[in-house]
């Protein structure tokens, strides 16, 4: 009984002085990595640090502790990535922010591109690199009507305001052509930025950051359906809103918070989860599929375009063009599956037999795809009218001031996509309300301007 005692007040004085140890650290504000990060976080990741590196974790967990809790409980920290791995550069690379930095002689840039990431994620920035994202900011750039839309239509042209459009809303999510200044930071106008397609200025396209949130980097967070929400919302494509009103979204809504999303990459599959998510569909694992981060790779139609077209033209391109010379193109709005379209249905449907029969699933998508036939025949009428009123100079040149061309934009781009998205997702308030409804409005509408404007040859006040 005495040794019992003996040792359980030995215990206690063991966790006093632990105690009073993290109390007299704090109050004395250490910057040490174990009195400024370990106390705070419950794993040491430390181990075999350089000097330097160690330098950076002290000095940012006292200055950015959000950055530096957050790495550490990252996958990161724990295989011992530091900040000089992701963000050291040579002195001569055009990604050089600071040579030097407060008090360390490593050369840095606070930028990290997906030149940096391939070096450990070679697959995954490759296959990135074949899909649509890629396109994301370069293509915006390669479109006249978009840089007049953003600067001139939203920015009024204005010569201090006209970025301001652009640089709060567009490059969030399609990126940046980031740009430095004469000191070598990045301009206010293209950083910070966490759109998918960025461009840095060693000509590497992509931002992993953009579904993987630094410094964490989560494997879990990706998979689930808010990565992906943050872009793909509003009117003209509101694919978070048709997830949750399909039952796929239904369900996970219902019970997700329950799900296993920690699986190692290739391993997540039934029963991790009861219903997939946008991961789940376009680029995680299943029976017949690999992972891929081509998340163009499993689509069959190009649905954001004004006419819908099957996806025949293989791997993106823009993201080549811009490393082999900077180019800016328009890049592949047809680019999908290598082998093809049905290649691409194929692997889709090769993630639904978890679940669903093969009657399910082909009956499914017999009618989604009829469904994106009937949208292109409401498009062809409208263009069709389109094109005679420009034959006759019955458009005006400011198509935002012109009641007809209004219309055509928001029967496409809103609409439209509703209607196809929503129909090829399972989501029927959006393919049917939100979508054919509204869009078989909008061509009563167009088909009235159109009869007047031929009618009297002008065009309305």
């Amino acid at each position: 009984m005495l040794a019992f005692k003996t040792k359980c007040c030995a215990f206690l004085v063991l966790v006093f002085g632990v105690a009073l140890g993290v109390l007299n650290a704090h109050s004395q504000g250490g910057t040490s990595i174990d009195n400024a990060m370990d106390i705070q976080l419950p794993l040491k990741t430390f181990r075999d640090m350089k000097a330097e590196a160690k330098g950076c974790v002290e000095c940012h967990a006292k200055k950015h502790p959000g950055i530096v809790a957050d790495w550490k409980m990252s996958r990161h920290a724990h295989a011992g990535v530091t900040c000089i791995d992701c963000h050291a550069v040579t002195r001569d690379s055009p990604m050089l922010t600071m040579d030097g930095h407060e008090g360390s002689k490593v050369p840095i840039s606070v930028l990290v591109s997906t030149n940096t990431c391939g070096k450990c994620h070679e697959k995954e920035t490759k296959e990135f690199r074949h899909s649509g994202h890629a396109r994301g900011a370069v293509q915006v750039w390669a479109k006249a009507s978009m840089r007049d839309l953003m600067e001139m239509v939203e920015g009024r042209g204005h010569p201090d305001l006209k970025h301001a459009p652009e640089a709060t809303g567009c490059i969030q999510c399609h990126g940046s052509i980031i740009k430095l200044d004469k000191n070598r930071r990045p301009t206010p106008e293209t950083w910070p930025t966490y759109g998918i397609g960025t461009a840095f200025p060693d000509g590497s396209v992509g931002n992993c950051a953009s579904c993987h949130s630094a410094h964490k980097f989560s494997l879990a967070e990706a998979r689930k359906p808010a990565a992906c929400a943050s872009c793909h919302l509003g009117p003209d494509h509101p694919d978070i809103e048709i997830y949750n009103n399909s039952m796929h979204g239904h369900i996970f809504n219902s019970e997700g918070n329950t799900w296993n999303f920690d699986a190692a990459p290739g391993t997540w599959k039934v029963p991790d989860f009861r219903a997939p998510t946008c991961a789940t569909c376009h680029m995680s694992g299943n029976s017949k599929s690999a992972v891929t981060h081509n998340v163009s790779r499993r689509l069959k139609w190009n649905l954001f375009m004004p006419l819908s077209q099957l996806r025949t033209g293989g791997y993106e391109t823009a993201s080549d063009a811009y490393r082999d010379n900077y180019q800016i193109t328009k890049g592949n709005p047809l680019a999908g599956n290598p082998k093809g379209p049905d290649a691409a249905r194929a692997e889709m449907k090769a993630g639904c037999i978890d679940c669903h029969n093969s009657a399910h699933i082909n009956n499914f998508f017999t009618m989604a795809d009829k469904n994106i036939l009937l949208y292109n025949e409401y498009y062809n009428e409208a263009l069709k009218m389109k094109e005679a009123l420009a034959k006759k100079n019955l458009l005006d040149k400011d198509m935002w001031n012109d009641e007809f061309q209004r219309i055509f934009y928001h029967l496409w781009h809103h609409e439209g996509r509703r209607m196809r998205q929503g129909g090829i997702m399972g989501a029927p308030d959006y393919s049917h309300w939100h979508g054919v409804f509204e869009l078989q409005q909008d061509i009563r509408k167009l088909r009235k301007i159109y009869a007047k404007r031929l009618k009297t040859n002008q065009i309305e006040d």
